[in-house]
């Protein structure tokens, strides 16, 4: 964290934990009369969902951190583009609450293509956010790790757009690859870099 980047940065991390946090907020108790545990067993969707969006949130941040680790300084548009991405982050506890509710009313299908298609969203942001980084030269572009970062990220749209069009074939291979699309990101994606890809000094 550089001293340019610090706030944002800072900011971020509250937005991003915000947004972890208010998933746990959908979680109901048991409805009365019901027995304790018969009642928790029957929200499993919203757990299931809770859990795969808390995944998602806690490795965009990952990423986000892997990201910014690399920027030398900061600039106006690169704020804008940020707060752009962290209106997405902040949007997915909605989703999620709708795919949760969506186990007991049927509309399955429609609620995976709303929820899948914010991640397309998503990893369209991460790309406009590293595209505003190392296009107005924020990145320090000798370090193998920022191409590295950008290999993934231009990747991720077109993964996500390909699981999105899965909703309407099979709708839960479609979040089964939602799910390994996040352990695929949360891999380091400098983790092969030789030692001649460190930072020059």
């Amino acid at each position: 964290m550089t001293y340019q980047t610090s706030r944002i940065e800072a900011f971020s991390d509250g937005m991003f934990s915000i947004a972890a946090t208010l998933l746990v907020l959908e979680l109901k108790p048991p409805a009365p009369g019901q027995p304790f545990w018969h009642g928790i067993s029957q929200q499993w969707p919203g757990y299931a969902s809770f859990l795969l969006s808390f995944l998602f949130i806690g490795i965009m941040w990952i990423n986000h951190h892997r990201l910014f680790s690399h920027l030398k300084h900061c600039d106006d548009v690169l704020m804008v583009v940020n707060l752009l991405l962290l209106l997405g982050v902040v949007w997915i506890p909605y989703p999620t609450l709708l795919m949760a509710q969506a186990v007991a009313t049927g509309q399955l299908r429609d609620a995976a293509i709303f929820y899948n298609g914010s991640y397309v969203a998503l990893a369209l942001l991460f790309n406009l956010l590293l595209i505003a980084c190392v296009k107005r030269g924020l990145v320090d572009r000798s370090y193998a790790g920022v191409r590295d970062i950008a290999k993934r990220f231009a990747a991720g749209p077109a993964m996500y757009v390909f699981c999105f069009a899965m909703t309407w074939w099979n709708v839960p291979l479609s979040l089964a690859m939602n799910a390994g699309l996040a352990l695929f990101f949360l891999l380091s994606p400098d983790r092969g870099a030789q030692p001649s890809d460190a930072p020059r000094t």
